[in-house]
This record gives structure tokens, sequence and C-alpha cells, in this order.
């Protein structure tokens, strides 16, 4: 207003003021006068005011019925000129607001005579509204007044002028309200006094209202009145009026004025009674119509409904509905009811129209329908508006597809199927059918079994901007174009859901968030009606269940028509756009409802969404069993039959994708439409953005993604995300290039939902998890029993939510991992590969996860992480054991510093692998105990070193690949190094570990129970390692036991002094001997079979190509390693116990050994034998150690008498070398235990000796091919042993003794060799060696006799023994010793490679035995026992043997060697027998001896034929020197001889003496041939002792003559021979050895008439001369022969007999002398 009351402004006004009032007496100066003048005089008032007033204004106002006056009375001229001039100076007065009351109603009625008047309509109107709006002076009547002149001008027959009128009535028409709005708010502050308006109910009563309100309410009154055709009361002077004008400006007071009627009793009291009831009755003609109906239905005709006042009708319901539903509960119920009907399909198309566009009104404001269904849908006996308004609005949309045939339409949509389809001419199918072909844009639309409905753009989102209810200039009713209602339909639903869904969940976000902060169970969002229940019952609580039952009402209300609705539209659309609203639709009510917690609603529109991305009619257990659920209600929208729509198949989508159906035997292909996509991405966001409400739905969800993702090909990668993949199964897959693209968004949205998994609360995780177990159950059930490709889905998923929810990993691990386990045992490989892959990049991820508090602090969750990996081991299947290793592999890689409680578990798992299980997977298993082994072993408790070694003994035994074996053998060799280096650290973890579990098996009452108990616990872990070394001893595999053997062995070698003296106990019964046991047991029962080759191309040697001898290396191994502790560890055995029984024990295991049946094995058996008897020998001298190599165990320096003892126990726990060094620095020899002990263990070894000796020599009984022979290595070893332990039994050693070691020797030298051997054993034949066998023998004989010549008299009685022995191996040179029936060859016959045994070579052997007796003999020939038993004797019977073979000794030396010892034993032993001769103790031996020389010197083999003369001279000289002993030894003694013996040597000369020729000589040897030399010392040697002068008796003489006589008759006869054959012969020279013979007999009858001669005369018998000199003549005889050798022969023989030459005696004869 400032504007007009400025002085500018005020002198503006007074100026044109009287401008205007000059103009108007010019333009009345003639024709009015009294005009003119009135102006005139209005001018000088003017001025008259402004001079006065400094108010201006004001007093114009008060002055102004004078000021108006001249204009009004210009007015009455009705010249249209000056009424314009004045028409304009009033209105400029009015908009000054200087018009007074009275004024303006003198101006009102002026213009009212002009209205009548017809004059200048249009300024009247102008003038009134500025006259209304700028102040409030005109009331009551004046108003009234005012406002009919208006209203009459509305009706006149000029258009503009009516329309101008309208749009005034409106105007003032609010104005009059607005007045009302600015009185209330000045009044604001007083307060009524309402007593009098409560009681009120005369609708004409109205004095208690204010003025304007008055006005108001009278105006208001007369409009209802007038559109109900009545007479107004107010408004006097209305002559014509229209309904459709009285119903738009009811409408918009109602729109505009809200406050009024609901601040004013009487206006709603109005609206109560006039306006609702008029609304009614002027709606029936629309419920009553029909279309379609036959006329003659109805009595009486019907009023067709009439298109303006329905539609503005309806406006009115709209704004009633809007703005006074409080007021108007029971009224509005009617007229919801009606908008209802109006969609009935019997209504004209432009009713449905418009009642759904009026519906769309209220779809948009959702406190309304909020509203309605407290006050009808939750009353019990009121209508259910909302559930009809929704229903009413899913049957309208559902009738526009079901295109109605003549007559009634179908009840259900089901049976129309066949009209639609049929009906294909309509004119609702043809365009789309047109745009589909004819490639032009397609326009969205629905297309639902035949009936094509556009979709048209009608309304922005969220705002109900109606077209046809904005009509209001039209009065037929429109046509509607296609599709329109369903559009309006459409977004009617889709603002419904939207406008519920945000109310309902903002109040929950608000309650939510109060409910926390007022209770402290924030934990528990509020998931339904019974857990708020739980909450403090507070006002809060109370106010939120009341709310809680509506949101629940209203869900519960409207979701089956919803559903059903939505159900239809999704099937039906062909716009994406579209497409995407509804699915919007579906899933915030989905979301809605599992808020509420409404189970059941929220699982039917889930299964709305999985149905659509689905292909149709697609085979979902899951969904259809809900769908049936659900269809089996159908619902009835006001009587009519409502199904749940199945989705048709013949919707014209782009198909997107082809691909299998994740079926047990899938049936052909499937397609997937790009809506399908769609669907699919809606039910990812559902799950993405609501998975907390899902709760059971889960499962629904999460198995049609599962076919989703099947059909797609999608499979799943590291992590268990989905990456596009081609199936498995080949080209079904078919993906266009648009799905291709959205794939990997489709992929990464499944991949962050199960992210967002990690927001859930823990109920719905357990949901989520427990759906997708399910789903995992059904795709292991569908891939049973084939090897196809398999859905992986859930599995992938289920590792992807367990990655998430680390942080929370304990309260779903459990029914996760079950899981997964199950899966794991699946037969189908690649559903185990997966479920493996999940559960062990679980455990990874769990392990790595920085917990909270840490891992390292919560054992008992690291357990639980870990105790899966276990299980697997229950597995068999190879594939899954391989991730569970690789996994361990990559937990010790990352994690194995931190395991800690974990550590038997990890270990558990590598030690589960067994042999059958492939070697990949052995080999797996094996990297991660190396790793274990080598890293980890300082960083885990100690309690499970045990562990390490048991699984690293087992891998040892695994069969599968020999290198890890060894290589674990290795290990368990750096483990005990590893316990060796830490052994103290160790030693007190252990024991404080094994302090508390006593104390708790002493609570429990038990016993505490660990193998090798009573020992130590550091000692135990010991023994383990030694246990599983001893096992790996006896596999089955050579190499194996032979790197386990020699580990066992250093180990206990070199770490052995860490064990507690009393567990040496246990290792030598429970280790090693169990370990002997074994061994045998295995050896003795081995295959002989032959083994081709050790597997591949490796060859085998020889001596191991069976089972039998590769067994027999382990046997010596194993012998070898127990007889070396026991000789390095004496020290510490022999104070055990029972050391006598364990030395027994192990004596029998040697014998055992050296008994089997195996040459390397018996030999073995003895090295170890000789090992374990050298281990008493102390060392006493200090140069004899072996100085150890510089070793880093300072030995201290003993001084002074400090004793090795003591020492040595200081050093137990060292270096076994240390304690060696400190026994030999000592000042005295180590004590050795008592000797009476020590004797008994010796005893007991020489009785194993004696029974290892005599089994293994005596012969076999029957002799074959395989017969066992003892070799020659084993033999000398046994024989060479005897020397040493026969130092120790030396004392106790009887003669029964040396009996048994006789049997022994003689059957070790007996033993052939068989012939492969021979070429290494054997000296080539010629070469006189002894065997390293006979060595022994002998040298075990000459310890003996040695020790018998020391010792005392009794021991000397066992010189005969040895004799005896000595002189049985001398039998050997001519007679080699049987070995049983064994034949054997000569070795020059044998062929190598044949298993023969050869005989050996024994002349050597009895050649050195009998110089051993010769040098024997030499000593001990006067021994007493030597003399009683006959030694002599037998030495000369044996050497008779080979005397008397002479050249047909085997060896030529041999009866050499045979005469020079029988010389030189005689040289000795002859005096011995002549001393003893009384005694009679030689008389049997003289026989003996002249047997001896009679075979010898007349041998009856002939020498070889390659005998050299020189050869044989040489032995003509050893008969010579043997017939020189006879005569120096023997003939002179012959008074101290036997006669007979004598007798014998006697003819034995005589037979020497005169020699028959050998044939086998040429002439040129006879002479040397004939042993003349011999012949001649036997004759010298006989005549001497013939004539000798000893001569005793006479029967000794007689002897020497008989001897004689024979001799001389031989030659006699030799002589007369050859004369004779001289005679005969002629010319012809005679065989040479007959000339030989005739010389020799003349050379002996020289020699004998030379002895005759030395012989002293009375020796010689005169008969004997008498023989002599007959041979005289004989001897001339033969001088006529031709040989000059006879002759010359002659010559000496005839020159003796010149001492016979005397002149004749005296004829006086000697008698017969």
């Amino acid at each position: 207003m400032s504007g007009t009351s400025s002085p500018e402004a005020v002198k503006k006004l007074l100026e044109n003021m009287q401008g205007d009032l000059r103009g108007l007496s010019l333009e009345c100066r003639k024709k009015f006068p009294p005009v003119k003048e009135a102006a005139e005089s209005g001018i000088i008032k003017v001025k008259t005011i402004a001079a006065r007033n400094t108010d201006i204004l004001a007093a114009l106002k008060e002055n102004s019925s004078e000021v108006v006056q001249p204009f009004l009375m210009g007015c009455g001229t009705k010249e249209p000129k000056i009424t314009q001039l004045c028409l304009a100076a009033i209105q400029r007065l009015m908009s000054h607001e200087v018009v007074s009351e009275a004024a303006a109603g003198n101006i009102i009625n002026m213009l009212w005579q002009l209205m009548e008047n017809s004059l200048e309509e249009l300024k009247l109107l102008q003038t009134v509204l500025v006259l209304l709006t700028t102040n409030t002076v005109v009331h009551d009547e004046a108003l009234s007044k005012a406002i009919v002149l208006c209203f009459r001008l509305h009706f006149t027959k000029d258009n503009i002028t009516n329309n101008t009128a309208a749009a005034t009535v409106r105007q003032v028409v609010t104005v009059v309200f607005e007045r009302v709005v600015a009185e209330d708010e000045r009044y604001k502050d007083t307060v009524d006094q309402p007593v009098a308006v409560q009681g009120n109910s005369n609708r004409r009563s109205v004095s208690t209202l204010k003025p304007c309100a008055k006005d108001a309410y009278m105006l208001f009154q007369d409009l209802c009145q007038l559109v109900n055709a009545d007479a107004p009361y107010w408004l006097v002077g209305m002559t014509e009026m229209t309904r459709t004008f009285g119903l738009e400006l009811l409408e918009s007071v109602l729109n505009d004025f809200p406050q009024v009627f609901l601040q004013h009793q009487e206006f709603s009291f109005l609206l109560k009674e006039r306006v609702c009831p008029l609304v009614i009755k002027l709606f029936s003609p629309n419920i009553k119509f029909r279309q379609g109906s036959s006329t003659s239905s109805s009595p009486a005709p019907v009023e067709k409904p009439y298109f303006p006042i329905c539609m503005r009708l309806l406006r009115v319901v709209s704004v009633l509905i809007k703005q006074f539903y409080s007021l108007l509960v029971t009224e509005c119920e009617i007229f919801l009811s009606l908008l209802v009907k109006f969609l009935d399909a019997d209504k004209p198309q432009w009713l449905r129209a418009v009642a759904v566009e009026s519906i769309h009104r209220l779809c948009v404001q959702p406190q309304l329908l909020r509203s309605f269904c407290q006050s009808y849908d939750m009353k019990q006996h009121s209508t259910k508006v909302f559930r009809d308004i929704v229903n009413a609005l899913g049957s309208f949309i559902q009738s526009l597809f079901l295109v109605p045939s003549t007559g009634n339409p179908p009840a259900t949509p089901n049976q129309t199927g066949s009209n639609a389809s049929g009906n294909t001419g309509s004119a609702q199918t043809n365009p789309g059918v047109l745009g589909m072909g004819g490639g032009a844009t397609v326009l969205p639309a629905f297309e639902y079994r035949g009936t094509w409905i556009p979709i048209l753009n009608v309304t922005v989102q969220g705002s109900a901007k109606a077209t046809y209810l904005e009509m209001l200039d039209k009065v037929e009713p429109p046509t509607i174009p296609e599709g329109y209602a369903m559009s309006v339909a459409f977004h009617c639903l889709l603002d419904l859901v939207r406008g519920i869904t945000t109310m309902i969940e903002g109040e929950l976000g608000e309650a939510e968030t109060v409910s926390q902060t007022t209770t402290e169970t924030t934990s528990l969002p509020a998931q339904s009606s019974e857990q708020q229940d739980l909450q403090s019952v507070s006002d809060q609580s109370e106010k939120e269940l009341v709310s809680r039952a509506v949101w629940e009402e209203m869900v519960n209300a409207c979701w089956c028509g919803l559903l059903a609705a939505l159900s239809l539209l999704l099937d039906a659309s062909t716009d994406e756009a579209a497409t995407e609203n509804i699915l919007k639709a579906e899933l915030t009510m989905a979301a809605l409802c599992g808020r509420l917690g409404l189970v059941t609603s929220r699982d039917a529109f889930i299964t709305a969404i999985c149905k659509g991305s689905l292909p149709p009619h697609y085979a979902l257990t899951v969904l259809n069993s809900t769908t049936a659920a659900l269809s089996s209600k159908s619902y009835s929208i006001q009587g009519q039959n409502v199904q749940m729509i199945s989705p048709s198949s013949e919707s014209h989508q782009q198909v997107v994708a082809v691909g299998q159906p994740l079926a047990l035997q899938p049936q052909g292909t499937v397609m997937l439409t790009s809506k399908n996509i769609q669907c699919m991405r809606t039910l990812l966001n559902l799950a993405h953005c609501h998975g907390a409400v899902l709760g059971t739905s889960w499962q629904l969800v999460l198995a049609t993604l599962q076919h989703l993702v099947w059909i797609l090909g999608l499979k799943p990668g590291v992590g268990g995300a989905l990456k596009p993949g081609r199936a498995v199964e080949g080209p079904s897959t078919v993906l266009t290039t648009a799905v291709m693209t959205d794939l990997p968004v489709i992929s990464n949205i499944l991949s962050r939902l199960f992210e967002s998994s990690q927001y859930l609360d823990d109920v719905s995780l357990h949901h989520l998890i427990n759906a997708l177990c399910s789903l995992s159950l059904e795709a292991m059930d569908m891939a049973y029993g084939n090897n196809k490709e398999p859905s992986l889905f859930a599995v992938a998923k289920l590792l992807e939510t367990g990655l998430v929810n680390m942080h929370r990993i304990e309260i779903l691990w459990r029914p996760l991992t079950g899981h997964l386990l199950e899966v794991c045992q699946h037969p189908n490989s690649r559903m185990r590969e997966w479920g493996a892959e999940a559960l062990t990049s679980l455990i990874k991820a769990g392990l790595t996860f920085s917990h909270e508090p840490p891992l390292s602090q919560n054992q008992r969750l690291q357990l639980l992480l870990l105790n899966p990996l276990k299980e697997l081991s229950n597995i068999s299947h190879p594939d899954i054991r391989i991730k569970q290793l690789e996994c361990v592999l990559q937990i010790l890689q990352s994690q194995g510093d931190s395991l800690g409680p974990g550590w038997p578990l990890v270990l558990g798992v590598m030690g589960a692998i067994r042999s059958d299980q492939g070697e990949s997977l052995i080999r797996t298993a094996f990297q991660c105990l190396q790793l274990v082994v080598t890293d980890f072993l300082p960083t885990m408790p100690c309690t499970c070193l045990q562990i390490v070694v048991e699984v690293a003994g087992s891998f040892g035994l695994h069969n599968q690949e020999l290198n890890i074996s060894l290589t674990s053998i290795g290990l368990l060799w750096n483990i005990s190094d590893y316990f060796f280096q830490r052994g103290e650290i160790i030693e007190k973890e252990l024991n404080k570990e094994e302090a508390v579990l006593q104390k708790q098996a002493e609570e429990k009452g038990v016993m505490l129970n660990r193998p090798f108990h009573p020992a130590p616990p550091f000692d135990c872990l010991w023994l383990c390692l030694y246990a599983k070394l001893g096992e790996l001893c006896v596999d089955p595999r050579p190499a194996v036991r032979k790197s386990a053997g020699q580990t066992l062995f250093s180990t206990i070698g070199a770490h052995g002094t860490l064990l507690q003296h009393s567990t040496w106990h246990t290792v030598i019964w429970k280790v090693l001997f169990h370990l002997l046991d074994r061994v045998r047991e295995s050896s003795t029962t081995a295959d002989k079979e032959k083994i081709e080759s050790g597997g591949g191309n490796i060859l085998i040697h020889h001596s191991r190509d069976t089972a039998e001898k590769q067994w027999a290396e382990t046997w010596v191994l194993t012998l070898a390693g127990v007889a070396r502790i026991f000789n390095t560890r004496r020290y510490l055995l022999q104070p055990l116990g029972d050391f006598s029984q364990a030395w027994d024990v192990l004596l029998d295991h040697i014998q055992s050994a050296a008994l089997s049946k195996n040459n390397e094995v018996s030999l073995a058996a003895l090295k170890s034998f000789q090992e374990i008897l050298q281990i008493v020998s102390p060392v006493r001298d200090s140069e004899k150690p072996d100085t150890p190599p510089a070793i880093n165990v300072s030995v201290p320096v003993v001084v002074g008498t400090t004793t090795a003892t003591s020492l040595g126990r200081s050093f137990m726990r060292t270096d076994s070398i240390g304690e060696r060094i400190g026994r030999y620095n000592g000042s005295e020899p180590p004590v050795i235990t008592d000797e009476i002990e020590d004797l008994n263990l010796w005893w007991a070894a020489w009785n194993s000796w004696y029974r290892i000796g005599s089994e293994s020599t005596r012969p076999p009984i029957t002799c074959d091919k395989l017969t066992f022979i003892p070799s020659q290595p084993f033999l000398t070893a046994l024989i060479q042993i005897f020397p040493a332990l026969y130092q120790h039994i030396k004392t106790g050693f009887s003669m029964d003794d040396l009996q048994k070691l006789g049997v022994i020797l003689h059957g070790a030298v007996s033993v052939p060799i068989s012939s492969d051997a021979s070429p290494f054993i054997l000296p080539s034949y010629t070469e006189a060696v002894l065997t390293s066998l006979q060595e022994a023998v002998l040298t075990a004989l000459d310890v003996l006799q040695k020790a018998i010549c020391v010792g005392s008299e009794s021991m000397q009685i066992m010189y005969p023994a040895i004799f005896d022995q000595l002189l049985a191996f001398v039998e050997f040179s001519c007679k080699p010793p049987q070995y049983g029936q064994l034949e054997t060859k000569h070795i020059a016959n044998a062929k190598y490679n044949q298993a023969e045994w050869v005989a050996l070579n024994y002349v050597p052997f009895a050649e050195r035995s009998l110089e051993v007796v010769v040098d024997l003999y030499q000593k001990t020939a006067c021994h007493k026992a030597v003399v009683t038993e006959k030694v002599l004797q037998n030495i000369i019977k044996t050497l008779r043997i080979p005397l008397s073979l002479k050249y047909s000794c085997p060896s030529e030396s041999t009866w050499k060697l045979a005469v020079s010892s029988l010389l030189k034993v005689l040289s000795i032993g002859l005096p011995v027998a002549r001393q003893h001769a009384s005694s009679g103790k030689f008389d049997s031996m003289w026989p003996e001896l002249a047997n001896t020389f009679e075979d010898f010197l007349f041998t009856k083999s002939t020498p070889p034929d390659n005998l050299s003369i020189q050869e044989f001279q040489k032995n003509e000289s050893i008969d010579v020197e043997v017939v020189q002993l006879i005569s120096t030894e023997i003939l002179p003694y012959a008074n101290f001889i036997p006669k007979e013996f004598v007798g014998q040597i006697m003819t034995m000369l005589n037979k020497g003496s005169i020699h028959s020729q050998s044939s086998s000589f040429t002439e040129a040897e006879i002479d040397i041939r004939m042993r003349e030399e011999f012949s001649k010392v036997c004759f010298e040697t006989l005549l001497q002792f013939s004539f000798s002068n000893k001569v005793t008796t006479p029967q000794e003489g007689y002897i020497s003559r008989m001897a004689l006589s024979v001799l001389l008759k031989r030659s006699q006869d030799v002589l007369h021979r050859y004369i004779e054959d001289e005679r005969l012969s002629g010319k012809c020279p005679l065989p040479r050895q007959q000339v030989t013979e005739i010389i020799f007999v003349l050379k002996a009858v020289s020699t004998l008439i030379d002895s005759l001669k030395k012989t002293q005369p009375e020796n010689v018998d005169a008969n004997t001369w008498a023989q002599v000199i007959a041979l005289y003549p004989t001897l001339v005889e033969c001088i006529t022969c031709s040989s000059s050798e006879v002759c010359s022969a002659l010559k000496e023989a005839l020159v003796p007999f010149k001492d016979f030459m005397h002149p004749p005696a005296s004829k006086v004869q000697n008698g017969e002398s």
C-alpha cells in the first residue's frame, strides 16, 4: 500500500481526480448540465479536502460519497463515453481505497443498473472485481448483489462477457473465502466462545460467525442450493444457473479453502448436510447405468450418465476425500465404493477412464490410503475399501486385456483365452502386430494373449495429472485413446506401491531408531511384532504396535490384488521401462512385506519376480510349490474371481540368450529374453538391498539365480565369483552381444550381493546360509550318478558369503563347513573340486583374517577353523586330498609360525595320507612335511614333535614313491638332530607338560597313557623316533630298509647318550631286539623268485635279484648295527640288570643269521660276532687306541689318579667319542664287571660259536642242485673267531671242547667251493698256496698248541688230540675229504658256469699241516701224553699213505715232503721209542714203520714217462737217504728193536739189492733207471749188517746167510740165461735191459766179493764162499760176449777172484762145511 499512500502518489491522485472531474464536466457540458455542475463542485470539494487535511486519503474516504457522486451521475447518463470515463475514475478511487462502505453501496447499485441495461458489461465486471479485491468494505447484501451481478453477466448472449464473468465469479468466490482466512488470522489470538455453536443444529443460524465468515457461509450454502436446482437464500436476483458451473465453484472452494470448513463447525455441517447428499444424488444415473444392457431390462428408462456432470462430481469427490476425509468418514466410504463400481467393465469407457484418474489421485496420497485402511479395512463390519480399490484396479487391468465379445463378459479371464485369440481382427491387436512386423520403432505396450495395449505417457511419477478430469469445456464424452485407461491404472498401481512403501518404511525407520534409543536391544532390529512385544511397553511401543498393525493391515489388504495385477502386467509388458517399473514395484513390496515379517506376501512377490526371471513354464519346484499355494486361494474381487495369472509364453520379447535348463535330464534348450534378464537384475537388487528381510525366501531367490546363472553359462572363478564361461556340455549356450555386455555386470552384482551379506544381522545371515546349503544339496542330488557339469552356484556363493563374513565367522562356520564337507564327498568330480576349493579358501582366509581378539589369543577359534581341514582326511577322493594338502602347504607358508595349538590338526592331515592314494597326493603331503621339518620345528609346541615323528615315519612306509620314503628317513635324521641340538629346551618343556598331564590324570583317577610310559617324556620322544625307524627297517622295499637301518643305528650311535640310563633297557628290548626278530622272520620267509627289474629301466645286480637276497642285506645291516651298539655302549648296557639275557638273545640272533642259508647274511653274522667279541679287550697301553679324528669335544687331561670310571660318568651325556677318549686317558683300565659274569658271557659265546660251527659244517644228508654249502669266507671268518674267543675261555677249555673244535675244523676244511666262486678263491692249481680258511684252521690249532705249551699239566694232555687233527689234515693230500654225498669235481674238469662243486687243492694245506706236525713233534716228542697216545705211530701211519702212493700222489711234493718229514720225525722219535722200548708203548709202531719203508722203497706206482734223468737220480738219492737212515738209526740198535722188524728190514734190503729191470726205460737210460746206486747201498747195508760181528743170536746170522745164498743163487741164474741168449742171438745184439741186468749182476758180484773180504772171517759161512767160487766158471763163459760194457764189467768181476788163487790145499777136507 505504500505505493498508493506516498506523497507523490497522493499528489498524482489529486491531479488525476481533478482531471477526471474536468473531463466529466466537459463531456456533460451540453447534454447533462446537472452532471457538469456536480463535477465542478466536486473539483472544489477535492481541492478543499486537499488544502485542509494533512491525511488527505482519510479525509477523501470520509467524504467519499460526495466525491464519488459526480461519477455515479455520469454513469446514470448511460452515455458510453461518459460511463467509461466515470467507471475508470471510480476504479481509480477504489484502487486507492478511498471509498467508504456507503459509497461502495451506491457504486454497486449504480453498477446493477448498468448491468440491467446491458451497458459496459466488461467494465462492470472489472469494477466489481476491483471493488471486492482492494478492500473489504463491501458486506452482506451489497456483496451478494455484486456476486449476483457477476452471475447474471455470466449468462449473457456474449461469449466474451460470459467467460469474463465466469472468471470474475470464480475470483469473487475466492476473494470471499480469502477474507474468511484473513479474518481468522486476525482473530486467532482471541479465544472464541464456541459454546453457543456446539449445540447448533440450525443451518440458518450463523449468528456466531464473524462478518466475512458469514458472507462465505451464505455464499457456499447458496451454491449448494443452486446446484441442487433450489432457490438461493442469499444470492437474491439470480435468474439462471448451470450445474456444471456450480460444481466447479464448489470444487474450487473445497479445494482451495479446506481449513475454513475444518475450522468452522458451521461449514463442516454444510459439507455433511448439503454437499455429500447432493453429490450422491447427482451420481445416481452413473450408478444405475450399465452399458450394453438392453433397455427393456428396466421398466423406466435410465438417465444416461452425463459426462460434464459426472466428471465434475468426481472432481468434487476427489477433493472431498482428499481434504475432508476425517470429517466425512461414512460419506467417503460411499464415494469410494462408487469409484470402485465405476471401474466395472459394463460402465462407459469415459466413465472408467475418469474413475481411474480419480483413483489415481487417491493413490498418490499414501497417508490418505492409510486412513482408509484404518477407518474401513480395520473396522469389523465395514467395507474393506482399501482392499477393494486395489483389487478393482487389478480386475480393471485384467478386464482391459480380455476383449469382450458380445454379451456379458466372462467371469474369469482364463476362459477367455480362446475368445481373445480368436478375435484377432479387433482393432486392439492390429497396431502392435504391424509395429512388430514392419520393423518400425516398436511402441511401448502391453501384450497378452493377442491383446495389444499401448502404454501412453500419461503422468509424471507420483503426481496424478488427469486428462479427462480436466476436460471442463467438453460436453460430450471424449473418445478415450487406446491404452489410456491401462496406462493410468498402471500408474495407479505404481504410485500406490511407491506411496505405501515410502510411507511405511519411513515410519518404520523412525520407529526403529526410537526403539533402539529407548531400549538397549540394539542388536535386534524390529523384525516382527512379537519381537516388539519384548521391548519395554512404553507409550512409544504402544504407539508402535498400533501403527504396526495398520502397516500390516495395509499390506495384507493390498498385496494380493497388487501381485495379481503386477504379475499380469509384467508378463504382458513389452517395454523395458514399464517392466522396470513393475519390477521395482514388486521389489519394494517384497521388501516391505519382509520388513513387516509378512512371510506369505513377501514370498509371493519374490516368487513373481523369480518366475519373471526364468523362461516360461520353466520347471522349478521351489517356485511351483509357492505359486500353487498362492493360486489355491484365488482372490475374490467384487464377487468376480480373479486368479493369479500364470505367465503366457507368447510375449513378443527379444530373445537374448539360449541355454540349457538346469535339470537332471535337460530336454532341449531354453530361451531367456531381455525381460528375463531384467527380472534377474531386479532379483539381484532385491537380494542385495533387502537381504536382511528375505528370511526363508532366500531359498526362492537363490534357486532362481542359480538356474539363471546356469542358463547363462556363468561359472565360478576364484573366491566364488561367477564369471562368464563356456558351458562344458558344448555349444548349447548362445548369448547375444546385448547379454554378453550385461554378463560382467550381472556377475559383478551377484558378487556384490554376497559381499553385502556382511551387513546382514546374524539371523538373516543364517537364513542365507541355510538357503545356499539346501540349494547346494539339490544340486548335489542332481549331479549324482553322472559326471555332467553340476551347478556350482551354491557352493561358490557359500564361499563368497563366508569370505565376507570373516569377522563373525564363528556363527556360521559349522553349518558352512559341515555342508562343504558333504560336497567334497560328492562323486561328481567338478562338484567335489569346488567344494574343496571353497572349503580350503575359507580356511585360508579365516586364518589370515585379523580377528578380534587375534587367533593367537583365541585358540578355540583357531582349532574351529582348522577342524574342517582335518575332516577332509576322511574323504577318499584324491582330488579333494590334493586340494586339502595344497591348502596345508599354503597355510604353512603363510601362517606356519603362528599355528600353535593347530599343529596336531595340520600334522594329522599330512599323516592321514595312505599309500593307496596316488603319487601326486603323497608328494604334496610330503612337501608339506618337509617344510615343517625344515622351517617349523622350533616354532611348534614340543608336544607335537612326537606327531611329526609319526607322520614322517608314515611317509617312509608309503610304497608309492621310493624317493619320498628315502627322503622321509632323511627327515627323521634331521628331526633327531634337532632333538639333539635343542635337547635341554625340549626336555624342559615336555617335563612341564608331563606334570600337567600327570596332575589331570590323577584328578580323574586314571593312569597316564602314553607310549613307553615309565620313561621320561624326552626319552619317549627318542623311543618313538627309534620305533618309527624300526618299522621302516622292515619295509618291503630294500632301499628303504637300508636307509632306515643306517639312520636308526647312526641316530642311536650319535645321540643315544642323551637317554637316561634306564631307557636303554627299552631301546635294547623293545627297539633293537624287536627289530631283529622281525627282520629275521621276514628274511627267512622271503621269496626266492627272481625279480626281473627294479621297476622302470633299473637293472638289478644279480646279488640282489630276489626278495630273499634283498632281505639278506637288511638282516646284515641290522645285525651289524645292533652288534655295534652292544660293542660301543657296553659300559652303559652292562650295568643293566639283564645284560646276560640280552647277550644270549644277541648271540641267538647271530647264530640264526650265521646259520641262515645265505652266504651274505651268515658271513655278516660272523663279522658281528667278531665285533662283539672284541668288546671286552680293554685297551691297556696308551699307544693302541685308534685316535679319533679331531672332534670338538674338549677332553680334559686327566691328572693323577682320577679313575676312568668317574670320568666315563661325567661324559655320560656327551658324544660317544668323548667317553671313549675319557676311557683311554684314564690312568687305570676301565673297571669291568666281575669276572664270573664275564666268563659266563664268554662261554655263552663259545656255545653259540660251537653251534654255528657244527651246524654249518655238517654235510648235507641229501645232495641236489639246491643244497646250501657255506662259503669259504664264512668258514674262514668262523674259524678266525676262535682264537679271540679262546683267549677268554682257555682256563676252562676241556678235552671235550677240543673234540668239538676238531669236528668243526675238520668239517670246515672239507667244504667244497662252488665252481663259480672258485676263480676268486682258489689259487691256480699249480701254485702251492693255502686258502685263507686253511690258514685260519692252522692258526686256530697253533693258538691252541701255544696255549697248551704254556698251560698247566692238565692242558697238555691235549697234545695227542691236536696231532690227530693235524694228521687228519695231512691225509687230505692224498685222500681229499668227502663232504657228505656231494660229488666234487677236480678243478680242471669243472666248468665255471655250472653250479658244481669243486674240491679244493688240499695239497698245500696237508703239506703245511705236515710241517706243523713235524714242528710240533720236534717240541713234544718226549711228552708223556705224546708217548702214551702213540703219536709217533700215528704220524708214521699217516705218512705211509703218501709214501706208498709215491708217484701216484696228487702232487709230487707230497711224498717228498712226507719222506723228509718221516726222516725228521724218526730222527727224534726213534731214540724216544728205544728209550721206552721196555714199556711196550711203541710195540705197535715197528710193523707200521716197516710197512711204510716197504711201501715207499718198492712203490707200486710207476714213475711218469716224462720224468727226466736228473729227476730220477734225485729221487733215487731220496731212496738212498732212507736206506742210510735204516743203516744209521735202526740196524745199529737192533737189540732194542723187535726181531720181526729187523727181519722185515733185511728182507727189504735184500729185495733192493737185486734189482730186476724195468721194462719202461729206453736203452740209453737203462743203467741209470736201474737205481744202481740204490741197489748198491741196499746191498752194502745188507752186507754190512749181514757180516757185522755184532751178531748176538744165531738167528741173526742165519738171516744174513740166508740173504747171501739167495743173492748168489740169483746171480748164477742171470748169468746162465745171458750166456744162453748170447749164443742164440748170434750177431744180433741183445735187448738193452738184459745187457743192463747182466752188467748189474756182474757189479754185484764184485761188490759182494769185496764185502766178503772186508768182513771178519768168522762171520762168513764156508758155504757162502763155496757159492761165490762156484760163480767163477760161469763168469769165464761170458768172456765171449760181444758187448764192450759187459766185458768191462766182467773184467771188474773177475779181478777179485785172484784172492782165491791158492795153491790147492791137502786132500783133507773140513767135512761138509
